[in-house]
């Protein structure tokens, strides 16, 4: 009975082997064929990162529903989000009064991010959802140098790789040190927002406001923005 076991465990592990050896041999040809179809606007790495960004979230799916944070209590905000402005990627003064009445979903965003992908599942949710959400992009360096570019390239890149129609502001730091951005501070310190005292912990994290200004959910970067937790935070 013992040599059935070992057997076993024997057979078990080379079919193991088989099949990662197989999956790595798989992303092989994919990353290949990737780097042969480059796009123009795309880096080698961006066109890598975009084609890769499948298996990134399916790997990573069940932990980030663990990391999602709920206003349960619906606490209102000490400070209303409605008092901050800040500067658009184009220069222009954006005033977040001006998204009264409508949900608003704010997200940290980067080019050279295996999140980077969300920007599609972004726009999808904006058109989706565009009589009653606006999302808003803040562009920030802040996570392994993965948006080094200026605010003209950063503009370009998503609007010519993914049709990026909602409002990106102008790069900032959006963690807390020395020069965290005003609409961030209000996002990650409960003493202001009323709960939630969570930073974003990488790229395309995603912080939800209601109608009211009040906000009602974070969700880390693995779950993503067409996901059925974040459509039903919309929809509720």
């Amino acid at each position: 009975m013992g040599n059935d076991l070992n057997l076993k465990q024997k057979t078990g592990l080379k079919n193991k082997k088989c099949i990662m050896i197989k999956i790595f041999i798989a992303l092989g040809v994919l990353i290949s064929a990737t780097l042969l179809m480059k796009k123009k606007e795309m880096s080698y790495k961006q066109s890598v990162l975009k084609t890769l960004y499948p298996v990134i979230m399916w790997s990573s799916k069940t932990s980030g529903k663990k990391q999602i944070q709920v206003n349960k209590d619906k606490a209102a905000p000490i400070v209303s989000l409605y008092t901050l402005s800040t500067k658009d990627i184009a220069g222009n003064d954006f005033h977040f009064s001006s998204l009264k009445g409508k949900k608003i979903l704010i997200v940290n965003t980067a080019s050279d991010c295996g999140f980077t992908g969300q920007y599609e599942a972004l726009e999808k949710l904006s058109q989706k959802f565009a009589d009653k959400l606006v999302i808003v992009g803040f562009p920030s360096n802040d996570f392994k140098e993965q948006e080094t570019a200026g605010d003209e390239k950063i503009a370009a890149f998503c609007k010519k790789n993914y049709g990026v129609t909602f409002p990106l502001m102008a790069k900032s730091i959006v963690i807390k040190k020395n020069h965290q951005n005003e609409v961030y501070k209000w996002l990650s310190d409960m003493t202001i927002n009323g709960w939630c005292h969570q930073e974003p912990a990488w790229n395309f994290c995603k912080y939800l406001i209601d109608e009211n200004g009040i906000l009602t959910h974070y969700f880390p970067m693995t779950i993503d923005p067409l996901s059925p937790e974040v459509i039903a935070a919309i929809e509720n």
